[in-house]
């Protein structure tokens, strides 16, 4: 292991006192501490653990007007017995890797990532929750720190983690969520960044989620770009359905996010005898499975929500509603299992857990 030396400047001043860890509303509270390092020179440097709060920054920075950024979302869970965890450090950390490598960002050294990583979830480990169902929501990012409007890569980064304690990330908790087709937006093209964690992917998805909340629906459910038939992802997650008895999810083409949550789910599955597909699914043919009968549950697979069941997708003049107000017995099957991992209630089954 690595010897590097990460130095700590402690608040005299904790804040926790005033988190109400009852009412957790996802990303709005911040723990105690965050994580800095520096790229200058050619190299990454001097990380450093200090109090939360803003940083300096000037209009000029040329992540603002060019976008060179990056970031990841993880989360660490407490055991019953107080123990502390990183869920699937070496995963997201190889996403990480491969969405700098993308958008032209010097790659964030394995020690720097998981060790800082670690040592700021030691530090602020009090902010952990203890309830199951919630956690420590961990966010690093890079972006370009060049003061310059020259439309080039930057030659100075800066890379910072922060947490933030929190609970569901849908209003609805686990219930099953609604869904609409927006066939006038696209989210991602192939040969463009759907399939790396970047901000602007987000950002374009905004107009189209604002609309389809307007209209009642929790979130957008895309469709590919050149045909607008082909389904690929939700906005904040991977999409699966169960047909029959197989568990099938669109895959990962160029343009969609290859989620760590979809891996977990798809390793367990197979992990425990399910039959899974991953191939190309056309919104006619969801209509025509539900009206057959065969299509039997559909649920998404996210860092922040976890597993979230859907129970209805709109699209043009119909709409696939299945299920009752529940998760199905498959999606709890997963729900149960993967935040029983997280918890320690469920054997961790291999290296996904990393104690800190």
């Amino acid at each position: 292991m690595s010897q590097m030396t990460i130095e700590i400047k402690k608040t005299p001043h904790s804040r926790i006192s005033e988190i109400d860890f009852d009412h957790l509303v996802f990303g709005e509270q911040f723990s105690d501490h965050m994580l800095e390092v520096r790229y200058s020179e050619g190299s990454w440097r001097d990380p450093l653990i200090l109090p939360y709060g803003q940083i300096p920054m000037y209009p000029a920075v040329s992540t603002l007007h060019y976008g060179q950024a990056v970031f990841e979302g993880m989360k660490a869970f407490r055991y019953k017995d107080g123990k502390v965890n990183i869920f699937r450090l070496d995963k997201h950390y190889e996403r990480f890797r491969r969405s700098c490598e993308r958008v032209c960002i010097p790659e964030v050294p394995q020690d720097i990532f998981k060790e800082g990583m670690r040592a700021l979830v030691d530090t602020d480990r009090s902010w952990v929750p203890g309830a199951k169902y919630k956690s420590l929501y961990i966010r690093p990012i890079v972006f370009a720190s060049d003061q310059t409007l020259g439309l080039r890569a930057s030659r100075n980064y800066r890379f910072y983690i922060i947490c933030s304690p929190v609970g569901n990330y849908y209003a609805e908790g686990i219930k099953p969520i609604r869904l609409t087709t927006m066939p006038k937006y696209v989210r991602a093209v192939l040969g463009g960044v759907g399939d790396v964690k970047v901000p602007g992917n987000y950002a374009a998805s905004l107009q189209p989620t604002m609309k389809a909340q307007q209209l009642g629906y929790t979130q957008v459910l895309w469709l590919d770009a050149i045909e607008h038939r082909y389904v690929e992802e939700v906005g904040s997650m991977n999409i699966f359905f169960v047909i029959d008895d197989i568990l099938v999810t669109p895959p990962l083409n160029g343009s969609i996010l290859p989620g760590i949550t979809r891996n977990s789910v798809i390793e367990l599955a197979k992990a425990n005898g399910m039959t899974v597909d991953e191939r190309p699914v056309t919104i006619d043919e969801l209509a025509d499975l539900h009206k057959t009968g065969k299509l039997k549950e559909i649920f998404g697979a996210g860092t922040a929500a976890v597993i979230s069941p859907v129970g209805t997708i709109h699209h043009e003049e119909y709409q696939i509603s299945i299920g009752s107000d529940e998760m199905g017995p498959v999606s709890k099957w997963f729900y149960e299992n993967i935040t029983g991992i997280q918890h320690g209630d469920v054997a961790d089954p291999g290296g996904w857990c990393t104690l800190i």
